[in-house]
């Protein structure tokens, strides 16, 4: 019989070591025999002893469970880099993240995190931009972002699309992007859609000066988002977006292979990653999502707001955006997204849901500058609607930034008073 469990090894530069939450089962005795199982499910073993397991098999390739926090269920797993196909995501989770989920003795585990070695995270090609490559296109050094998406979610036509993109444009903000469940509607075609929305862009660029983006949704089959793409980069698009999960590990990879020489930066949306990552003690935290898709090679990814309308608490999502602290396997005290990930480039973080003007102080001093913040109902829900709204969110940044008071400032620009009117004394939760 393999033992899996060694607490006295000590990982080495090729292995790959995940962390999980583990709660057993009653079918397991104790912690160690949940380890044991799920090492030898997520690598080489099965339910049984098999007469096919050869020696040779088991010294090459066997891992080690080498920490057990019996206390906070805790485990750490090393595994040797030989048993993972580099360059294939799927693959990987397949074997860490794959049967282990659904066995009767675990009551429930989560993925915590990933450290790759090396030779691993050389053979993903990382963000073909990444934030100073996002300040570059932007022409924006020294501030966050400030974008929001069209609301309603869907419904509006073309015309009206652009339109509001327009007054958004108008009011100051740098973004506008599509939400996550437009794609190529019947009241909404995707292609019309896009030439309507960039011809306002070039529009605004030409009154104001400054430099507009347009994400539009391109998710959908492969072979589809590639057509997409195409015609967002045949109409002088700079961006597109995709629903990075609900598309798939192994999609997101192609089309990163498939986007690299168009120069159009990936905004990658999360919707349904709280399917995996909302449950405390059991799933896969948005921290490995994080990663998996540095590695792919996003642009900007939605990391959470701290405040607004979506869970994420101010915790969890600085762990994510900076630093990885409790959650850290071999004590690198380092930023996640913006770390020297053996040369990999940082993703630019974005902040969205439910987010109003008045929330921009709190954003920046927690968040920082590398940020892209988005205002959907903190646009449109402005009482004098979206180009008011986006003017007002434009104020509270230049009052944040001067080190004014928002009420104070207020008293100067009506789009901001109006912004308190709507939304308040506001107070931020964390």
């Amino acid at each position: 019989m393999v033992d899996y469990v060694d607490l006295n090894y000590e990982p080495t530069s090729k292995d790959l070591i995940a962390m999980y939450y583990v709660d057993k089962a009653p079918e397991c005795k104790d912690l160690q025999h949940a380890c044991m199982e799920i090492a030898k499910e997520s690598s080489i073993g099965t339910w049984t002893e098999i007469s096919t397991m050869y020696k040779e098999i088991t010294r090459k390739l066997k891992p080690f469970v080498f920490y057990i926090d019996e206390k906070n269920h805790i485990v750490k797993i090393a595994y040797t880099e030989e048993l993972f196909e580099m360059d294939n995501i799927s693959q990987i989770l397949s074997a860490i993240a794959g049967n282990i989920f659904g066995m009767k003795k675990l009551h429930s585990l989560r993925l915590l995190d990933i450290d790759f070695p090396e030779d691993i995270v050389n053979s993903y090609k990382g963000p073909k931009f990444g934030i100073k490559g996002i300040r570059k296109l932007t022409k924006i050094s020294n501030r966050p972002l400030l974008g929001t998406i069209v609301k309603p979610k869907v419904g509006l036509n073309e015309k009206e699309h652009a339109k509001v993109c327009g007054d958004a444009w108008r009011g100051g903000l740098d973004i506008v992007k599509d939400d996550e469940n437009l794609t190529n509607m019947k009241f909404n075609n995707f292609e019309e859609r896009v030439d309507k929305t960039l011809t306002v862009r070039d529009q605004i660029e030409d009154k104001t000066g400054e430099k507009k983006f347009y994400m539009p949704n391109i998710t959908a089959k492969v072979s589809t988002m590639k057509e997409r793409a195409d015609y967002v980069k045949e109409r002088g698009g700079r961006y597109v977006m995709i629903d990075i999960f609900t598309t798939g590990f192994s999609a997101m990879m192609e089309m990163r292979d498939y986007l690299d020489t168009m120069d159009l930066a990936i905004h990658a949306h999360r919707a349904m990653h709280a399917a995996f990552t909302r449950v405390k003690e059991h799933g896969i935290t948005m921290l490995v999502l994080a990663k998996l898709m540095r590695l792919i090679g996003v642009d900007q990814l939605h990391t959470g707001t701290i405040v607004g309308k979506m869970k994420g608490g101010k915790k969890e999502v600085l762990n994510i955006n900076k630093e990885i602290t409790e959650q850290q396997i071999h004590g690198n005290n380092k930023n996640l997204l913006s770390q020297n990930w053996y040369g990999l480039k940082p993703i630019l973080p974005v902040a969205s849901g439910g987010l109003n003007p008045l929330d921009i102080p709190e954003l920046i001093e927690t968040l920082g500058k590398d940020m892209v913040f988005q205002f959907g109902g903190g646009t449109h829900g402005h009482p004098d609607g979206t180009e008011a709204g986006a003017k007002a969110i434009r104020q509270a940044l230049d009052a944040t930034l001067n080190n004014i008071d928002l009420r104070e400032y207020s008293k100067f620009v009506k789009e901001l008073t109006r912004a308190f009117e709507k939304w308040g004394k506001y107070t931020i939760n964390v």
